[in-house]
C-alpha cells in the first residue's frame, strides 16, 4: 500500500470515527465535545438535518480560512466537511433505534466509549496529516497571526466560545464537555503512540 493511501484511508478511518463517537455524545446526554456543543446548539434553531448544517457550518469556517491561512486546507479538510456530520447522524439514529431509552449505566457507558473513541478518531486524524479540520484552523491560525498568547489559550479560549453558545442555545453541557476538555490532549497523545503511529509508520513511539 502506498503512503498516500494509507494516509487518506486514516483520514477516512478519523472522520467516520469521530462521527460514530458523537452519536454516543449524543446517546449519552452528558454533554459534547465543545465545537459539537456549539454545532448542536446552533443547529437546534434551523429546520435542516443535522448532516447539511454541519456541512454547511464549515463551509463558511472554510471560506474564513481559505482567505486568511490556505496553507492549513488539505484533502483532510473537505473529507471531514463532507463526511462527519452525515455520518454523525446516521449514527446517532442507529444507536437511538437499537437503545432507545437508555439506562444511566448505560449512558455513562456510552459517554466512556465516545471520548475514547474521538481521542482515537482524533490521533489518526491527525497522523494521517491531509490537513486540519476547519475548527482546528482557527485557533491555530490565531495562535500564528499573534504571538503573545500560546496556541493552548487560544484553543481553551475557543472552546469556551463554543461551550458558551451552545449551552446558551440548548446544548446539553456536562461531564463529557468538561472530560474532553481537560483529558482529550493526554489521551490522544496516547492513541497516537500506540495506535496511530503504528498504522503509519509500522512501528509504535515513545
Amino acid at each position: 500500500m502506498s503512503e498516500m493511501t494509507r494516509r487518506v484511508l486514516m483520514t477516512v478511518l478519523g472522520v467516520s470515527a469521530s462521527g460514530v463517537a458523537v452519536g454516543f455524545f449524543s446517546l449519552s446526554g452528558m454533554g459534547f465535545d465543545p465545537f459539537q456543543c456549539f454545532s448542536h446548539g446552533v443547529w437546534s434553531l434551523t429546520p435542516l438535518d443535522f448532516g447539511t448544517f454541519y456541512a454547511i457550518v464549515n463551509a463558511v469556517l472554510l471560506v474564513l480560512i481559505l482567505l486568511v491561512n490556505r496553507k492549513k486546507v488539505g484533502l483532510g479538510t473537505l473529507i471531514n466537511l463532507f463526511l462527519l456530520g452525515y455520518i454523525a447522524e446516521g449514527s446517532e439514529d442507529l444507536l437511538r433505534l437499537l437503545v432507545p431509552d437508555p439506562s444511566l449505566p448505560v449512558r455513562f457507558l456510552f459517554l466512556v466509549i465516545g471520548i475514547n473513541l474521538l481521542c482515537f478518531a482524533s490521533a489518526v486524524y491527525f497522523t494521517g496529516d491531509l490537513g486540519v479540520s476547519t475548527y482546528d484552523a482557527v485557533a491555530i491560525t490565531i495562535a500564528e497571526r499573534q504571538k503573545k498568547v500560546p496556541f493552548r489559550l487560544i484553543r481553551i479560549g475557543t472552546d469556551l466560545v463554543c461551550v458558551g453558545i451552545g449551552f446558551a442555545l440548548g446544548a446539553p453541557v456536562g461531564i463529557g464537555t468538561l472530560v474532553t476538555a481537560f483529558f482529550m490532549g493526554p489521551l490522544i497523545d496516547l492513541f497516537r503512540r500506540t495506535a496511530a503511529e503504528p498504522m503509519r509508520y509500522g512501528r509504535r513511539t515513545q
